[in-house]
């Protein structure tokens, strides 16, 4: 149910995120959804990849300083409201968000997949089973192992 989600520290200048994008595609590795966040001084690059493992060495080797984390992905209805649904299970499960980013896979129809970071994913998803609004995604179904 966890997925590991690696985060970089960038210089926030110009050209510092293609140099880990170019190592990853170099390596052959996939990646199935980013994002990035700024401050004045340096961004946040988030990305989940196919082989986390992988893309540690190959990131580290070029470089880069690497955190991994465990993140859930959660399944979101693609429609109006579906998104403070899922928020209000959290809620009622007295769940802090740390910060979340979504991708859809871009069928039609298709539901939206959000990834979320919270303080314990344990507790997260001891929280959530049996909650109707929300399905934790397994890992297998977004990197496709």
């Amino acid at each position: 149910m966890k997925i590991h989600q690696l985060s970089l520290f960038l210089e926030n200048r110009p050209g510092q995120l293609v140099a880990p994008c170019r190592a990853l595609a170099k390596a052959g590795i996939d990646i199935v959804t980013s994002s990035l966040a700024d401050t004045a001084q340096f961004g946040i690059f988030r990305l989940v990849v196919k082989d986390w493992q992988k893309a540690k060495q190959v990131l580290e080797a070029a470089g880069s300083v690497v955190n991994v984390t465990e993140v859930l992905a959660i399944e979101v209805p693609d429609r109006p409201g579906g998104l403070a649904g899922v928020l209000e299970a959290f809620d009622r499960a007295a769940l802090g968000i740390e910060y979340m980013y979504a991708f859809t896979s871009g069928q039609r129809g298709a539901r939206a997949i959000c990834i979320f970071r919270f303080e314990d994913p344990d507790k997260a998803v001891a929280a959530l089973r049996g909650s109707p609004e929300v399905r934790v995604v397994e890992s297998e179904e977004i990197l496709g192992k």
